[in-house]
């Protein structure tokens, strides 16, 4: 098969040929129709998820078409249509028994653990416990968003930060997951502010419903001080920097929640937390990591309403020719990349 192939950290992205999977038991093979170009695989090509072992075929944003079902798989046929949480949860750990399949402790990620969706075929394992079928109404390309970025920021703004409409939300880091976030947080009747030091990230958001838009080179806490009259009921960093995260805390008003969905990678440093503000204001601190399989029903019901649209956060389709490039240049363009061609 056609695979983006790395073999050093930070090195040569090409796209070459490499042999295809087989399915072990429980698992299934997917002929990818489409994989997004995530942050997160930025982040494993620069060598920052300890999981990933060279040579690596990145991508953990997918959906496709069941090609090859293995032993056990009771589920899944053949021509399925399917997509998958980036979080694979082995489901019969604690975490799983209680339905908490985003932190399993065993869990495997496609593009991380073993190679991933920028290919013509992926392996997902456990496949009964982590596989969603896509329904016909719904296009590859945006099932394949939900994937990581906008599941991420679903689960992040309504399950974890249990927004409420007329509440002030800020996002910090309008990329996909920031995007996605302010998508869903408008949809739910909230009032956003989006943040980030990109003027075409920031019209983007004001087009998908952000009431105001803040430059974050400048000072952020005290700007949405100021637009709100108090500070951020909700507040979400959604790129994961020393900066963003210390901005979201301190942009929250007393009792405000400020939810961590960005990575933090080594190297940058740690945030400085005012953790005497978190305690004198009793703010809330939370992280989310994705969304589970069995949570998808209520996020592609409100898409399937029209009250979510999660297609409209991406800007382009591209031939997996086409995705070194746009691996390479991570961040430099607003919005969500699809590979759909392969």
């Amino acid at each position: 098969m056609r695979a983006l192939v790395f073999e050093e950290f930070g090195g040569p992205l090409a796209v070459r040929d490499v042999p295809s999977p087989d399915p072990a038991r429980g698992a299934v093979v997917v002929q990818v129709g489409a994989s997004g170009i995530c942050r997160s695989d930025w982040h494993a090509w620069q060598g920052h998820d300890p999981d990933v072992v060279l040579p690596h075929v990145p991508g953990h944003e997918l959906a496709g078409t069941v090609a090859a079902v293995g032993a056990g798989v009771t589920r899944w046929s053949v021509g399925d249509r399917v997509t998958v949480p980036f979080v694979n949860a082995c489901g019969v750990c604690a975490q799983c028994a209680a339905g908490e399949h985003q932190v399993c402790a065993r869990q495997t990620q496609p593009g991380f653990t073993h190679w991933g969706s920028l290919a013509e075929y992926v392996v997902l394992h456990a496949a009964d416990v982590n596989l969603v079928a896509v329904p016909a109404a719904l296009d590859l390309a945006t099932a394949a968003a939900l994937g990581c970025r906008y599941a991420t920021a679903f689960r992040a703004v309504v399950q974890v930060g249990r927004v409420r409409a007329g509440e002030w939300v800020a996002v910090h880091g309008c990329g996909g997951v920031g995007l996605s976030a302010a998508q869903i947080a408008v949809a739910a009747g909230a009032r956003v502010i989006a943040v980030d030091v990109s003027a075409g990230a920031l019209e983007l958001a004001r087009e998908l419903g952000a009431e105001h838009v803040v430059d974050g080179a400048g000072d952020v806490p005290a700007a949405i001080a100021e637009l709100t009259g108090g500070g951020a009921h909700l507040s979400l960093d959604a790129l994961g920097a020393p900066v963003t995260c210390a901005n979201s805390v301190r942009s929250l008003r007393p009792r405000g929640r400020h939810i961590q969905v960005g990575l933090l990678p080594p190297g940058q440093g740690r945030p400085d937390v005012p953790m005497e503000r978190v305690i004198a204001l009793e703010l809330q601190l939370f992280g989310s990591h994705g969304m589970a399989a069995h949570a998808y029903p209520e996020l592609l019901g409100l898409i399937a309403a029209g009250r979510l649209d999660p297609h409209r956060l991406i800007t382009r389709e591209l031939s997996l020719d086409d995705a070194p490039a746009a691996l390479a240049d991570m961040g430099k363009q607003p919005g969500i990349a699809v590979v759909t061609t392969f």
